[in-house]
């Protein structure tokens, strides 16, 4: 073989293996849709995840990145172990952070579920397995995260957290999401 007909060939070969490569790194739009489902469904699937815990997730190519808190630190390594199994996942960054355990915080927590549960107007959210309004309780700090169906209902479970006793501060992170 001539060299430069050699040379045209392995530069070729490159190119074509350089492309394949590449292609593998970045999950095409229906690969990372995909993911994220599953990712949705492992979490949704664990079996200590309660309405005092708020997992959250970005999927970004074949790595996810857990955020948000939990009560328990072996949800946290569940959460992280129920992900990097799934296909096409290459890197979990579980940020997940774990919230410190306090008698105090945990008498806040039952407060806070019956104030807003049971709350005849918003009864409704209390159906299901997975809550969706969850309360996070960290040294006397509230934070509300979920979806509710209108501003009414987000303002009521505002108003109903704020009015617990023992409360220092309630952050309302509630999305409204107006169901179908």
């Amino acid at each position: 073989m001539k060299p430069k007909l050699l040379l045209t060939i392995v530069a070729l070969f490159s190119l074509v293996t350089l492309g394949i490569a590449q292609d593998r790194e970045q999950p095409s739009a229906k690969a990372q849709e995909r993911i994220t489902k599953e990712v949705r469904h492992e979490l949704l699937m664990l079996p200590y995840f309660t309405v005092f815990d708020n997992i959250a997730y970005k999927v970004d190519g074949d790595t996810v990145t857990l955020l948000g808190q939990v009560t328990r630190p072996s949800l946290k390594s569940d959460a992280e172990n129920s992900v990097k199994h799934i296909e096409g996942v290459e890197k979990v960054d579980n940020q997940i952070e774990v919230l410190p355990p306090s008698p105090m915080d945990d008498g806040l927590r039952r407060r806070l579920y019956r104030e807003i549960y049971g709350y005849p107007a918003l009864e409704k959210y209390a159906l299901g397995v997975q809550k969706p309004i969850r309360i996070i309780v960290k040294s006397g700090r509230v934070t509300l995260e979920g979806v509710v169906d209108n501003d009414a209902d987000k303002n009521v479970a505002g108003l109903r957290a704020n009015g617990a006793p023992g409360i220092f501060s309630v952050t309302n992170n509630l999305q409204v999401v107006p169901s179908k």
